[in-house]
């Protein structure tokens, strides 16, 4: 993740590499130097019963991958499995970018990437999904 700019907000609370930082009362920028950094706002953060549609289980996998509490190897399979379901669904021009960049991401092993392009599909599975139970 080397060239990763966080901008955090007063005691907003973010992830690195498994410790919970939380800044002060200023907003503040942190450059993040360290290649393959696990980084995670907790802001963010699916909680596990929050993980209830295809979009948000797969944004899961990759967030549990950047907590430490998945194996990247063991959710590498998880999360191009998912992605691969999600674009027989999702076939538009632009979810198609998404994924094929969370795909890359995923095969890069940088869950981070994955996770902030998987994120941005989520306004369009609610759409999806709200239209669906009219």
């Amino acid at each position: 993740m080397s060239g990763l700019i966080l901008k955090l907000g007063p005691h907003e609370r973010v992830l690195v590499n498994g410790a919970v930082i939380e800044n002060g009362d200023k907003r503040s920028r942190l450059a993040i130097k360290t290649p393959n950094a696990s980084i995670l706002r907790l802001k963010d953060a699916i909680h596990p019963e929050e993980a209830n549609t295809p979009v948000r289980r797969v944004c899961y996998i990759a967030q549990l991958v950047l907590s430490g509490d998945m194996c990247p190897k063991k959710a590498k399979l998880q999360v191009l499995r998912r992605i691969e379901e999600l674009s027989q669904v999702l076939t538009d021009r632009d979810s198609r970018r998404h994924l094929d960049l969370a795909t890359k991401a995923t095969g890069d092993g940088e869950y981070y990437r994955c996770l902030k392009a998987l994120r941005a599909l989520l306004p369009r599975e609610e759409r999806l999904l709200a239209t669906r139970l009219q």
